[in-house]
């Protein structure tokens, strides 16, 4: 499996492009600010075609792409229906004084959605670009966070975890629509619910595993699965 991750825009989201070899289509996850010319390098290294966007959760920092790939590329955009507002809405999803800034940097829009949304839901499987990702909604971070899960030739599953979990820590519940009590639920069952050799493709930092997560973040100490 190849797996590309790119560290885009101010804040560093990762977006990742992910293919089962060069030579076919791909899936690009979370592709945010500044994502478009980066991903166009890695597809045209690889020779890679997207046959979808994944979005982990409504964050202009990680959906910020979106609808110029969708465009570029005619591929369509999932989404958990919770955020899909998020889309047209940036400012909605940070604090007020978040939401200033947002607009100095954004522009005052309107902002357009994709092309093409199509909807994901709880305990969906979505097969796409020859590799079946299953859809667990994840809520706490955002009310329409989700994860995402594909598994490698070696049968290894990999989490694209959004702002659920990074390594050493958690993603934060105080801006609208986050949820602490949402996200305890979460981490419990999206993380420690699963095998210690799960991978974990966070939206921000390095990648690290169930394993190493369930024994040194502390934030997931006092949680059972």
């Amino acid at each position: 499996m190849l797996i590309a991750a790119l560290p885009t825009g101010p804040l560093a989201a990762n977006c990742y492009v992910v293919a089962r070899a060069a030579g076919t289509d791909c899936v690009i996850v979370d592709p945010g600010q500044e994502a478009s010319e980066q991903v166009a390098k890695v597809l045209s290294e690889h020779d890679l075609t997207p046959a979808a966007v994944l979005l982990t959760h409504g964050h202009f920092d990680h959906v910020w792409s979106a609808a110029d790939l969708c465009e570029r590329h005619g591929a369509p955009v999932h989404l958990h229906p919770a955020d899909r507002g998020l889309l047209t809405e940036p400012a909605a999803g940070v604090d007020q004084g978040f939401a200033a800034q947002l607009s100095a940097l954004l522009g005052p829009g309107p902002y357009t959605e994709p092309a093409a949304v199509v909807e994901v839901a709880d305990g969906g499987t979505l097969a796409l670009a020859g590799m079946d990702f299953s859809v667990e909604h994840t809520p706490g971070h955002t009310p329409g966070s989700v994860v995402y899960t594909v598994s490698t030739e070696d049968g290894v599953p990999v989490m694209f975890a959004g702002d659920l979990v990074f390594a050493g820590s958690i993603g934060r519940t105080d801006f609208p629509g986050g949820d602490q009590e949402d996200m305890g639920r979460s981490l419990a069952g999206a993380v420690l619910g699963r095998p210690d050799r799960t991978q974990i493709l966070p939206g921000h930092g390095p990648a690290t595993t169930v394993e190493r997560e369930r024994a040194t973040n502390p934030y997931l100490r006092g949680l059972s699965a």
